[in-house]
């Protein structure tokens, strides 16, 4: 009889995960298993992956996308961790680093409410960039949150249409390993409703290190200095950025733990 393997599904404004809590990292989870688990059709449904595992003295999130390929970093994954930490009594509330493969994170969690996380620094590239879909394409920016992203703006969000695709992104030589793609609509009062197209995951309902690239892609479209605080919507619901004068981002917003699943079938 199989042993029963329990994960926890969670979201961030609707950008959804299944974590796993795996001190140790004695549990061996393929790409395959990644994937199954991930398909909203047959398996449990997220756009990501997160195993939990201690290394040294910090906490690891060891991220996969909806595929079961590697990225960097989440912003939305990071504090839907922390918030199972502190829920699970692994780690007190109040502020803590966890690790990442885009280097050491620090946030600030509460039991209830909006969590903080320090997302480092978010970096122009000073390129010009175009997304196309749909027969249409908008210009924007290339921006590096730890990962990479292509921010384009437009008038009104309504004209995109379906994001079923990978938009094709010039010059492709910039993302050679892919890139997250933000389609932006400037609102009044430093705010702006967004979409995205996540690689490795598709559409998703929001991204956290997405909305920090907004608002610093933002920042610029609006030839304006910073610091600067945004608050972005994407369709999952509503998060803040504040970037400093030295281009650091903090992201701010809400973390849900929904239940849990046994994974176990999955991993054979």
């Amino acid at each position: 009889m199989t042993d029963s393997v329990i994960a926890t599904y969670g979201h961030g404004t609707e950008n959804d995960f299944v974590i796993l809590f795996d001190p140790d990292d004695s549990i061996k989870v393929s790409e395959t298993a990644i994937a199954a688990m991930c398909n909203r059709a047959t398996g449990i449904g997220a756009d990501g992956f997160i195993k939990i595992v201690e290394k040294g003295s910090h906490w690891f999130m060891d991220y996969r996308n909806a595929d079961g390929s590697i990225a960097e970093m989440c912003g939305n994954g990071i504090r839907v961790m922390a918030k199972y930490l502190v829920v699970h009594g692994h780690q007190p509330e109040g502020i803590f680093a966890i690790d990442t493969r885009a280097g050491l994170k620090h946030l600030r969690v509460p039991l209830d409410g909006d969590i903080s996380v320090n997302m480092g620094h978010v970096t122009d590239e000073m390129e010009e960039v175009s997304a196309t879909i749909n027969g249409k394409s908008w210009n924007g920016f290339n921006i590096n949150v730890g990962n990479p992203h292509a921010v384009v703006f437009m008038d009104d969000l309504n004209e995109l249409g379906t994001l079923e695709h990978a938009p094709t992104v010039t010059p492709q030589s910039s993302y050679p390993e892919g890139v997250n793609v933000e389609f932006v609509e400037i609102l009044p009062n430093h705010e702006a409703r967004m979409r995205v197209h996540e690689r490795g995951s598709g559409e998703t309902r929001s991204c956290g290190t997405g909305t920090c690239a907004v608002a610093l892609a933002a920042t610029l479209k609006s030839g304006e200095n910073l610091p600067a605080r945004w608050t972005i919507y994407p369709p999952g619901g509503r998060l803040i950025v504040d970037i400093d004068g030295h281009s650091n981002a903090t992201l701010i917003g809400p973390a849900e733990l929904i239940g849990d699943h046994d994974i176990s079938s999955y991993l054979h």
